[in-house]
């Protein structure tokens, strides 16, 4: 009931092949060279965005100890 119904003899379409169904010539990509100074540039960024971050979590983390020593004394100093 719901089956495709196939032609008797399939035949493919023919397609002439002509000149523009070649591929066109590709042109070469061109070269990119990247000098040792720009890799030892982008390292030592790294190396100093990576000691900034470090040291902004460190600074972070002390100053909430901080807060938390703080409030525990001016807890114990309100009770009294």
């Amino acid at each position: 009931m719901f089956l495709p119904k196939y032609p008797d003899s399939p035949t493919p379409p023919a397609h002439p092949h002509t000149v523009a169904d070649q591929m066109p010539a590709r042109r070469p990509a061109p070269q990119i060279s990247v000098s040792t100074g720009a890799v030892a540039a982008v390292l030592v960024g790294g190396v100093v965005l990576t000691a900034l971050l470090a040291a902004v979590a460190v600074t972070a983390i002390s100053v909430a100890v901080a807060a938390v020593v703080l409030r525990s004394l001016l807890r114990d100093q309100h009770r009294r």
